[in-house]
């Protein structure tokens, strides 16, 4: 079975555990079997927890085949910065690439709802004057266009879902594409 590694700030939250069993579920109903990051057993007591978090983490990227990932905006306007370093890792090796973000507004939209944001010289700028990117998209063009290039385009749902942490619709959507994607064989190229 093919392997998809579950990437997120879900793991921070207090039902962590029911929520990466939960996702596992749905990608074993698509014939996928899902990596969730909370699956490594480490002794948060020890001085390299977070050492073999990162390695554990690591080598369950390594053995999946793609990688969905939770995009949806924490503690700020954009996606979780650990999630962000696991999709940029996936995308260079080469791996199928797919994100959702349950909070469908427009990166700049979220900033403003953040703060004090103004206008000067015709750019939208925050409350430290840096330039807010300002390209109509869900977040970063990095990580949009990430997901473009090595995968599917975001998913987003039209309206936000009450819970955002906890509605698993664009998550299975997501789990529906990697399954019918993976099921492809490789095109290989005539040399």
């Amino acid at each position: 079975m093919t392997t998809i590694y579950l990437a997120g700030p879900d793991v921070f939250l207090p039902d962590a555990i029911d929520i990466g069993r939960r996702k596992a579920e749905l990608c074993s109903r698509y014939g996928l079997i899902g990596l969730f990051p909370l699956d490594n057993a480490v002794d948060l007591a020890t001085a390299d927890a977070s050492r073999n978090i990162f390695h554990g983490n690591q080598a369950m990227m390594n053995d999946a085949s793609a990688i969905i990932a939770n995009l949806t905006p924490f503690r700020g306007p954009s996606a979780d910065a650990g999630t962000v370093y696991e999709l940029g890792y996936m995308a260079g090796r080469g791996k199928l690439c797919l994100g959702y973000s349950n909070d469908p507004a427009i990166y700049a939209e979220r900033v403003a709802r953040s703060g004090d944001i103004a206008t000067q010289n015709g750019a939208t700028v925050d409350a430290h004057g840096l330039i807010v990117e300002d390209f109509g998209l869900p977040d970063n063009l990095m990580l949009i266009h990430t997901l473009d290039l090595h995968g599917c385009a975001l998913v987003t749902p039209r309206q936000p879902p009450a819970d955002l942490w906890r509605d698993l619709a664009a998550f299975e959507a997501c789990v529906a594409l990697a399954a019918e994607r993976l099921s492809q064989p490789a095109v290989r190229s005539s040399s």
